[in-house]
């Protein structure tokens, strides 16, 4: 579950182990959790091995230190390492729940989104990339989402993720995943993402090119949309079709939509006859490697009175 990798990951992170935590080490911790103890000269005894906050973070930092991050951490990473340092006791117990507003879990091994996410009420940025989740129990969700990133998943349907989706939604990401038309494309609509913004449903198996642009013309708002790599986009008046159906959007593909483009297929949206459910793709073999060449055999016999073998081979591809 997500809420179990998240705790593997916190102790991955080490936030109690020096120079994070309540540890004895820290000097702020100390100082506010036991009486001074003091000498016959009046002055405050010296703690050994206290540091400074100060100088526990310069342990972090310092990229020549062996309690240093890799360079290549995330900012999330950093974060709770120095907040680890700074107030340990907001990483203790559910505390660190209140502390993220951004949670990033790629290629975790995650396969369900539990329950337990709710305990992060002010998550807005939701990152899951790279997963093995194939539904997600949109009740389990925070409603102050704002981001949900699903890419490279096995997500198939959006039934459950659509029956109490986060009203606040900005960006969906179910890029690389086994979404199949036209069975999702109602799931798809302004009824459930009526704050939506940004959509990537690249690399999936969607078909229906008129029934998609029928529910997402009803998305307000939406101004940045992917659909590369689904079958529908070898539709020869694809990229045309929606810029004319879709007028509020201004980026298609990753490729900005720009006024003479829109000017260019005016009028597209109002033939969709052109815009036939099939696609011609040409395939050339320029060479085989590896197998006989059955010319070279049949010139070897020519003349012989031994049985002409005749060799031919196939190639098939698979949409």
């Amino acid at each position: 579950s997500l809420s179990a990798a998240f705790q593997e990951y916190l102790r991955h992170l080490g936030l109690q182990d020096f120079p994070c935590g309540l540890g004895s080490w820290n000097k702020s911790c100390l100082s506010g959790r036991r009486s001074p103890r003091r000498v016959q000269s009046g002055q405050e005894e010296a703690v050994l091995d206290e540091e400074t906050p100060e100088a526990l973070l310069e342990l972090l930092r310092d990229q020549h230190s062996p309690w240093a991050l890799p360079q290549d951490c995330s900012p999330q990473d950093r974060l709770l390492r120095e907040v680890a340092v700074q107030a340990p006791e907001l990483v203790h117990g559910s505390k660190v729940y209140q502390l993220l507003k951004s949670l990033r879990m790629v290629d975790k091994g995650v396969e369900e989104v539990d329950e337990g996410v709710l305990q992060f009420q002010q998550l807005e940025e939701l990152i899951l990339t790279a997963n093995q989740i194939s539904s997600i129990t949109s009740s389990n969700l925070p409603r102050t989402l704002k981001v949900l990133e699903l890419c490279c998943n096995t997500v198939g349907s959006l039934e459950d993720l659509c029956s109490q989706p986060p009203p606040e939604l900005q960006h969906l990401g179910l890029g690389h995943n086994r979404l199949c038309g036209p069975s999702q494309d109602k799931f798809l609509s302004g009824d459930f993402w009526p704050n939506l913004i940004s959509l990537d449903l690249s690399f999936n198996n969607l078909t229906d090119l008129l029934g998609l642009v029928s529910q997402l013309s009803s998305l307000q708002k939406l101004h940045i949309l992917v659909l590369q790599g689904n079958p529908l986009a070898l539709i020869p008046t694809y990229r045309g079709f929606l810029v004319d159906s879709l007028p509020k959007l201004s980026v298609l593909d990753d490729i900005y939509i720009g006024p003479d483009e829109r000017q260019q297929f005016c009028g597209l949206a109002g033939q969709p006859e052109l815009s036939r459910s099939e696609a011609r793709v040409v395939v050339t073999i320029g060479e085989m490697k590896g197998v006989p060449d059955p010319s070279a055999l049949q010139q070897m016999e020519f003349g012989s009175e031994a049985p002409v073998i005749t060799c031919s081979y196939f190639v098939t591809y698979e949409f």
